[in-house]
């Protein structure tokens, strides 16, 4: 997952397998998939009209994220769809449906959970249930289908054992350590504001309590161990960053590139927060069913896994990764205490103070 290559503006944010779509066709439970327009469509449909339409046009999934590359290929390979993206955030994947409903360029958009009531709420969006709809869980999909989680990330400890023998392995090793640790910008980032809301989430808190967190991190600043500089692979490469807290699939990232035996990756044991990027259709798509498809797809066996290669965790546990694309993940059960926000408007209000009291609690303290 080249997370350079896609800035995404994700209030919730962070952060992946499924049967072939030949085989689905034939999976009787997507027989009555709505296609958005009061006409219901069988799975086998939707595919001979998805070749019918050639393409189909994303924005916000690039080649490089996420590994998506191999299953533009996969379309092309399956199904004959031609493929273009553009690269943009969440927010303007949403405006970029709207302003152009009249005249439509994108079928789908991949979009952090925040955003997906965003776009169902401005009434931009289609919905589509796939084959798989059951074994995505309650929290990472619209009950309607609007919008559905395709893989999931957690809040983790990445760490540079050059600089810490003892890798950090939970929320109490952290407090215990002697090393500076790297947020990020909490004031802006999204990432960064999940960490404190991950912390939060460890010591009893939620998305409508995030005291415990900020408490957490205001104790360490005024010990003089939060560093203030971005979460950046560039920062952590230059090797003075010893513990920086990112999404899993950033971190597994950056310690491949970087040196397993050098980066250590964990989920902190007391708990952390579940998040992930749901797809979107747009409701306006030149080529709906190629869209609808297309998660159908990146929804099976054959798309978790292509995710999975790129560091992102499949949101179907059913799902059975190769034993390579595995090891580029973290074990199932380091997951244990990591919890999805609950309610994401309450977390949506509750970010909206994190700047302001980031900057009177911790970086008061931070030279």
């Amino acid at each position: 997952m080249n997370v350079g290559s896609k800035k995404r503006g994700v209030a919730a944010l962070m952060l992946a397998s499924f049967l072939l779509v030949a085989s689905a066709c034939g999976n009787s439970k997507n027989d009555n998939a709505a296609n958005g327009s009061g006409k219901e469509l069988s799975l086998t449909e939707i595919e001979a009209n998805a070749k019918t339409e050639g393409s189909v046009v994303s924005v916000g999934m690039p080649d490089t994220w996420a590994n998506w590359k191999d299953t533009w290929a996969d379309m092309k390979t399956k199904y004959g769809l031609d493929h273009t993206d553009t690269d943009m955030s969440s927010a303007e994947e949403i405006a970029k449906f709207e302003a152009e409903k009249d005249k439509p360029t994108a079928d789908i958009g991949d979009v952090g959970i925040a955003f997906g009531p965003v776009a169902v709420d401005k009434g931009v969006t289609q919905p589509y249930k796939t084959s798989y709809w059951d074994e995505v869980p309650e929290w990472a999909k619209d009950k309607d289908g609007h919008w559905i989680v395709g893989y999931q990330g957690a809040i983790a400890f990445m760490t540079n054992t050059k600089l810490v023998q003892n890798p950090p392995k939970s929320w109490e090793d952290l407090k215990n350590g002697d090393y500076k640790i790297v947020v990020g910008d909490v004031t802006k980032a999204a990432q960064a504001q999940m960490a404190v809301l991950a912390a939060a989430i460890a010591f009893g808190g939620d998305e409508k309590n995030i005291e415990p967190g900020l408490a957490f991190f205001e104790d360490l600043a005024k010990q003089g161990r939060i560093a203030n500089v971005e979460a950046s692979l560039a920062n952590i490469e230059k090797g003075e960053v010893p513990v920086t807290l990112l999404w899993d699939f950033n971190a597994l990232n950056y310690s491949d590139q970087l040196g397993k035996d050098q980066y250590a990756v964990a989920i902190p044991k007391e708990g952390s927060v579940v998040s992930g990027y749901a797809t979107i259709l747009n409701k306006y798509a030149p080529h709906p069913n190629a869209a609808k498809l297309t998660r159908e797809y990146i929804l099976s066996d054959e798309g978790q896994i292509n995710l999975a290669k790129g560091y992102a965790r499949p949101i179907r546990d059913s799902v059975k990764l190769p034993d390579d694309v595995q090891a580029k993940l973290l074990p199932k059960d380091e997951y244990a205490n990591a919890k999805p926000v609950g309610d994401y408007k309450a977390w949506e209000e509750t970010s909206k103070s994190i700047p302001e009291q980031w900057q009177n609690r911790v970086l008061v303290h931070i030279n």
